[in-house]
């Protein structure tokens, strides 16, 4: 305990945690947590609790915990190479093999990939590639960026301006001007009474059709979007959502990012988000579940159209004047082959659609006639339970009661982690990709015992 102690005034005085209320934290009202070991789906603190991650992380330890193939994998490529930059033709073994596994696994229009550590740093590239292939070809003013309300991008200056969520803009001079916000395709919030799913489709369509005739079509560069919001809440698109956003796309000539950190590499019940909805995007965003996490590593799938722009842009101007120096780093190279040939065989593109469609039917059997629940909502191994003081009409749950944190702590008292999702009282779910039906029915028997806690 002497030693819990003495870490937990450590972390106090020394460490700055990212999405933390910092004041609370350094007063030590909230609670110092080091988690020392993982298997499966599960993790152990440092004081031998065992928790079922019911989130795996951030929604990124897709193969789960303690898989000794990757840690393997990792520990031989930093005995025999722990780095090399990626600058001017320069590869590794571990690199070259992860571009090509991942073209082999990308939608066939896909062409070259681009290697980062995070998913915000492969969004940052994104835009500069953008913005680059307009000025190739002669489009100067063809630079803005259409992000969602509610959808999340990253937190940088660009990427935190992309995602739509107050928390990552209040105080911090975000979002920047070249980018601007359309609805959201939330059909519980957003959908006027009476109106189907295929018609609030047809009328987020159309906003973004006015908007991009208001801002001006030529001034418009790109739309990007997760193929199921996310962080936002985990919304899955209402019917005929994104045939309806390209069509707009296409009329006007703009590129398509589909952000697919989350549902990349399995998380849908498809190898990608992309296959799932029929997306044809000109840049595939990819991250968390590249490597499970084991090692920092991000990607930018091009596609073949910008491809040849960006060749032409440098016959024209001399080689492209971006880079990281952690680019291709070879340890996440390795992490992401061994990460994406034990996807290959445990099965898990196959069980998170088997394992999420029976965790979405366990969740609206314990909570679709609940007073208090809005709506229970999933697509593969994302879910959510949102909240609201009644169901009709819909109404919200004063913020300042916080019962969608209340919740998520009293299932962490049950020894199963679920998140608490911002804007709104909503819980998540995004477990590991190996997780079994029985752990399944572990995370919503936690749940329905948590909510009786909270709202009876």
């Amino acid at each position: 305990m002497l030693t819990n102690d003495q870490l937990a005034l450590w972390d106090r005085e020394n460490f700055f945690h990212p999405s933390t209320h910092l004041a609370q934290h350094a007063r030590g009202e909230t609670a110092t947590r080091v988690i020392k070991t993982g298997e499966g789906v599960y993790i152990t603190d440092r004081d031998g609790r065992r928790m079922l991650d019911a989130f795996a992380g951030l929604y990124c330890v897709n193969v789960g915990y303690g898989r000794t193939e990757i840690a393997e994998a990792i520990a031989q490529q930093a005995h025999e190479l722990a780095y090399y930059h990626a600058y001017v033709g320069h590869g590794t073994e571990a690199s070259i093999t992860l571009a090509k596994m991942i073209l082999d696994r990308a939608p066939a229009n896909m062409s070259k990939v681009y290697f980062g550590q995070s998913g915000s740093d492969a969004n940052e590239t994104n835009i500069k590639l953008v913005w680059y292939y307009n000025n190739i070809l002669g489009r100067p003013e063809k630079k803005k960026i259409i992000s969602r309300w509610r959808g999340y991008h990253g937190s940088g200056l660009m990427t935190g301006s992309l995602t739509g969520l107050e928390l990552f803009h209040k105080k911090f001079d975000l979002p920047l001007s070249q980018v601007i916000h359309t609805q959201a395709p939330y059909y519980l919030r957003e959908a006027a009474p009476g109106m189907s799913e295929e018609e609030f489709s047809s009328d987020c369509a159309a906003k973004l059709e006015a908007l991009i005739q208001s801002e001006g079509p030529d001034t418009i560069a790109a739309f990007i979007g997760e193929p199921v919001l996310g962080t936002g809440g985990i919304v899955p698109p209402p019917a005929g959502y994104w045939a309806a956003i390209q069509a707009v796309l296409r009329k006007y000539d703009i590129l398509l990012i589909a952000d697919e950190v989350v549902t990349g590499f399995g998380r849908l019940g498809t190898m990608m988000g992309s296959d799932h909805y029929g997306l044809e995007a000109d840049i595939i965003t990819i991250a968390k579940g590249l490597t499970s996490a084991y090692a920092p590593l991000s990607g930018s799938i091009i596609s073949d159209r910008m491809w040849k722009v960006l060749e032409q842009g440098t016959d024209e101007n001399g080689a492209i004047g971006h880079g990281w120096t952690y680019s291709a780093h070879p340890i996440g190279a390795a992490a992401g082959v061994a990460n994406l040939k034990l996807i290959d065989e445990m099965g898990l593109v196959e069980n998170a659609g088997k394992t999420g469609a029976y965790l979405l039917e366990k969740l609206t059997n314990a909570f679709a006639d609940h007073p208090h629940v809005a709506q229970v909502r999933g697509e593969g191994l994302m879910c959510a339970v949102e909240f609201a003081s009644g169901k009709s009409p819909l109404s919200f749950f004063d913020p300042s009661r916080k019962i969608g944190p209340a919740i998520s702590a009293a299932m962490a008292k049950r020894d199963v982690i679920a998140r608490a999702m911002p804007q709104g009282d909503i819980i998540g779910f995004a477990p590991p990709l190996c997780i079994t039906t029985a752990e399944v029915d572990m995370v919503v028997s936690a749940a329905k015992e948590a909510v009786t806690e909270v709202l009876g």
